[in-house]
């Protein structure tokens, strides 16, 4: 095994962080998405739950730009070999993602009742594939695939999905269909968190199932024996999960709060599993990828790391600051003034107020929620 420097662990480090952090943000968004119909009954209602996570939903897709780009240039070889052996599966998950956000945009434009239900099913199908696809990438990364000593990926689409990478993609769907749920009750008000309440106290105990299941499989069947700090981080992720199936339905920001460190032990885990390799060949040990085969030089890492250290705080700042702005619950009722346009119309109004111009609260307007 090539011994690795300390700027590629940081770097995998890194990587693995900007992941945690999507898998963290998007993962309730896949969960929002496919509960859209679940949750609410008319248009008023799942008006409420696209805006929900209105604000949010595309600043959360950044960390999947960022992890992609930085993976890119800080290891190249694993960019190549990941993204040319696992083509169509990226593929298909580009396509549901695509399909996603195309329905928020047109969800709202639909002039009929049918136009809208077809938007309805697309944000469905464009959450669900890659909440149950993703889960089957990773945990083909950790388990290893058909890689020959040039390190190309030598299998197919169908070599991807076996019983454990299955296993893998149901565990990442259900667990983010149960964050998105607990998610819900948060963030909306009346009917539509009752019905949230209620799909999360039934989703959560079956996700912590699924997820314990797979992560007992990942650590006992690891080429070369049970790696300690993995088996620890299964552990912690479980028992986050089995908190999670006991407040959910109860105590939802609790519930919250142990979906998201269950999202980030379990994924952990399998980072840790995963280092010191980039990628785990199935064919022979003698074929795996490791950091140091597949980093970019000490400039160009030395380089990354002085533009994410004064780059990143700026960007953290900035999504903060909108889950803060947009922090209030959302209503179906227009009367309470409970979408995000309302939060940005109130907000002028403040700023408006604290300048003097006190004289614009008494023009006519369309009333709180209109058009929302």
């Amino acid at each position: 095994m090539d011994a690795y420097t300390f700027l590629q662990a940081l770097w995998f480090v890194l990587i693995s962080v900007l992941w945690l952090g999507y898998f963290v943000l998007e993962g309730f968004d896949f969960g929002v998405g496919m509960l859209i119909r679940a949750v609410g009954k008319d248009k008023a209602e799942r008006r409420a739950v696209i805006h929900s996570i209105g604000p949010v939903w595309d600043g959360n897709e950044v960390w999947l730009l960022v992890a992609g780009g930085a993976t890119f240039a800080a290891f190249p070889q694993w960019y190549a070999t990941l993204f040319s052996g696992f083509y169509l599966a990226l593929f298909l998950i580009l396509v549901g993602l695509i399909v996603r956000n195309v329905s928020f945009e047109f969800w709202g434009k639909a002039e009929s009742d049918r136009g809208r239900e077809r938007w309805e099913w697309a944000l469905i199908f464009g959450s669900f594939l890659p909440a149950l696809l993703w889960g089957v990438g990773w945990a083909n990364i950790v388990h290893g695939v058909p890689i020959d000593a040039r390190h190309e990926y030598t299998g197919t689409l169908f070599d991807l999905l076996h019983p454990y990478a299955l296993l893998g993609g149901l565990a990442t769907l259900s667990i983010f269909l149960a964050h998105g749920a607990i998610f819900l009750d948060l963030r909306t008000t009346g009917a539509v968190a009752e019905r949230a309440r209620a799909i999360a106290a039934r989703a959560t105990p079956v996700a912590a199932a699924i997820g314990i299941a797979f992560l007992a499989w990942t650590v006992l069947s690891r080429r070369g024996g049970v790696d300690a700090a993995s088996a620890v981080l299964a552990v912690l992720a479980a028992l986050a999960l089995v908190s999670a199936a006991v407040l959910a339905g109860v105590r939802s920001g609790q519930a919250f709060v142990a979906t998201t460190l269950g999202i980030l032990a379990f994924f952990t885990s399998l980072f840790v599993d995963l280092f010191p390799h980039a990628m785990v060949s199935s064919t022979s040990s003698a074929f795996d990828m490791t950091l140091s085969q597949s980093a970019s030089s000490d400039y160009t890492l030395t380089v990354m790391t002085v533009v994410a250290v004064l780059l990143v705080p700026v960007v953290l700042a900035y999504q903060a600051w909108t889950y803060w702005v947009f922090r209030q619950r959302v209503s179906a009722d227009p009367s309470d003034g409970g979408s995000p346009l309302d939060v940005v119309k109130q907000a002028k109004a403040d700023i408006d107020r604290a300048r003097g111009g006190d004289r614009h609260e008494d023009t006519p307007g369309e009333p709180a929620g209109a058009g929302s």
